[in-house]
C-alpha cells in the first residue's frame, strides 16, 4: 500500500508541475479547482498518518520503559518537521487530527472528498473546543453531514459554528470567554520595510476603549491642521502614551545591530541584522546609529569573525551551562531563531549539540540556539544530533529523529558574508536515513 500511495503522489506531483500554457481558460479553472481538492485530500491523509505515527511512537516509548509523564515527547516535533512547520504548529496539527478522527468524522469525510480544506477544519475545531464530545458531534453533524460547511466562507463558517456552540452550551461558551481574559498579551513580529507589528490581545472592552481614544486623538489633531494621516496620528499617539515620550524621540533601550565595520563606516552596503527583526539595509542602519549617537550615547560592540571564512567565532568554556557571553554569541550567530529547520520560534535555550553528560564541550562549536519545545524534544527517545563544520566553515547541526530522518541546519550567513540564506530562518536540508 505504501509503495502504491507514494507512486500516486509522485505521479500527481509530476502532472502538476507541467506548464499549463496550452490549456483553455475553462481548463485552467478546472486545474485550479482540482489542485485545491487534492490539497484537501492530502491534508486528510496527513492527519491520519500523524495519528498512526503517534500510536506507534507511543507504543515504542512505553515498551522502552519511559516514565508515563514522558510518553509522547518528541512526536509533535516530528510531525512539524515532516510538514516543514514549527514544533508548535506540529502540535496543533496533531491535535486537529485527534479532533477530526474521534470527534468530527463528517468534517474529515468532507476533507477526504476534497471539499473542506485544513484551515476551515481548524476553524470548526477552534470554535467547538469548549463543547462536550456529544455537542461537538452535533455541530459536526449539522454543518458537515450535508456538506453545508463546504459552501461557507471562513467567517461564515466561524459564525455558524459559534452560533451552534452558544445554543448547545451557552454556559461553557461564557466560561471560555472568561478564561480567555487570562490569555491577554502583547507580541511583536517583523513587517516589510523596517517596520514591525506590535499586537495586543485584549478583552473587547479594553480594546475598543483604546481604539476609541486613539481615534479621537487623531481626529482632534487633524481638525487642528495636523498634516499626518489618521493612521499616522493614531500610531504616534500610541507610542507617546506607552513610552511617555514624543514619538520621534529615541528610546533609551539597547538595540543590537550586527554589521561589519566596513558597513558602519560607509565603505560597503552589506545588509545589517537587527536582533528581533532581521535584515535591514545598510543606509538605514547607519542613519539609526548616527541618530542614536546624536540623541545619547551609543555603544558599539564588536563581534569578531574568522578572516578566512567570515564566520563568527567565540571563546570556549568548561562550564556546563553556557556563560552569558557565549549564550549571547550563540543567539546572535543563530539570529535569534531556533536552529531546527522550519521552526522560526525565538531562541529560549542554549543547547549542547552533543550532550554535556556525553562529553560535549560548552563551546560555540557544540552549542546551538533552540526553542523550549525543540530543546525538550531533543532529549526524547531516539533523537540525536551532531555538530559539523561545512567546508566553507559554516556551523552546521545534523539532527536525527526516531524514524531515522535526518535534518541538517546551517547557521545563517552573517552580514558581509558571501553565502546567502534562501530561507527566512536557518537553512534546512532534509535527508532520509
Amino acid at each position: 500500500m505504501f509503495d502504491t500511495s507514494m507512486a500516486a503522489i509522485h505521479e500527481a506531483k509530476a502532472a502538476l508541475v507541467e506548464d499549463p500554457s496550452d490549456l483553455s481558460d475553462a481548463q485552467l479553472v478546472d486545474l485550479i479547482r482540482g489542485a485545491e481538492e487534492l490539497k484537501c485530500v492530502a491534508a486528510a491523509a496527513q492527519a491520519t498518518a500523524a495519528l498512526r505515527l503517534e500510536q506507534f511512537q507511543r507504543s515504542a516509548q512505553v515498551e522502552a520503559g519511559l516514565r508515563p509523564e514522558r510518553v509522547g515527547e518528541g512526536i509533535a516535533e516530528q510531525v512539524g518537521l515532516a510538514r516543514r512547520e514549527s514544533a508548535a504548529k506540529g502540535a496543533r496539527l496533531l491535535g486537529l487530527a485527534h479532533v477530526l478522527d474521534g470527534e468530527m468524522p463528517h468534517a474529515l469525510a468532507l476533507m477526504r472528498d476534497g471539499r473542506l480544506n485544513e484551515w476551515r477544519a481548524t476553524i470548526l475545531a477552534r470554535e467547538t473546543a469548549c463543547l462536550s464530545l456529544a455537542d461537538r458531534r452535533t455541530v459536526d453533524e449539522r454543518l458537515c453531514a450535508g456538506g453545508e460547511a463546504a459552501t461557507m466562507s471562513d467567517l461564515g463558517l466561524a459564525r455558524a459554528a459559534k452560533k451552534l456552540a452558544c445554543e448547545l452550551d451557552p454556559a461553557s461558551v461564557a466560561e471560555r470567554a472568561r478564561r480567555a481574559e487570562s490569555e491577554r498579551h502583547v507580541s511583536i513580529r517583523p513587517a516589510p520595510d523596517t517596520m514591525c507589528w506590535v499586537t495586543a490581545l485584549l478583552p473587547v472592552k479594553q480594546a475598543v476603549s483604546i481604539y476609541a481614544v486613539l481615534l479621537a486623538a487623531a481626529a482632534t489633531a487633524r481638525a487642528q491642521g495636523d498634516e499626518r494621516s489618521k493612521g499616522q496620528a493614531m500610531a504616534d499617539t500610541l507610542v507617546e502614551k506607552v513610552t511617555g515620550r514624543p514619538a520621534q524621540e529615541a528610546p533609551r533601550v539597547e538595540i543590537k545591530l550586527v554589521m561589519t565595520d566596513r558597513t558602519l563606516l560607509g565603505d560597503a552596503d552589506d545588509a545589517v541584522h537587527v536582533e528581533g527583526y532581521g535584515p535591514v539595509p545598510a543606509p538605514w542602519a547607519r542613519a539609526f546609529v548616527i541618530g542614536a549617537m546624536r540623541a545619547t550615547r551609543a555603544w558599539i560592540r564588536r563581534l569578531y569573525v574568522a578572516p578566512t571564512t567570515g564566520q563568527l567565532v567565540a571563546m570556549d568554556s568548561r562550564a556546563r551551562c553556557a556563560p552569558a557571553g557565549l549564550a549571547d554569541f550563540v543567539a546572535t550567530r543563530d539570529q535569534g531563531l531556533c536552529r531546527i529547520p522550519w521552526c522560526g520560534a525565538p531562541i529560549r535555550q542554549t543547547d549542547h549539540v552533543t550532550a554535556w553528560a556525553g562529553g560535549g564541550p560548552t563551546s560555540d562549536a557544540n552549542t546551538q540556539g533552540l526553542c523550549e519545545r525543540h530543546n525538550l524534544a531533543k532529549e526524547a527517545l531516539g533523537w540525536s544530533a551532531i555538530a559539523l563544520i561545512d567546508p566553507d566553515g559554516t556551523h552546521t547541526v545534523e539532527t536525527t529523529t526516531p524514524t531515522g530522518h535526518r535534518h541538517r541546519s546551517r547557521a545563517p550567513a552573517p552580514p558581509g558574508a558571501d553565502r546567502v540564506s534562501s530561507s527566512p530562518g536557518p537553512p534546512g536540508l532534509e535527508l532520509t536515513g
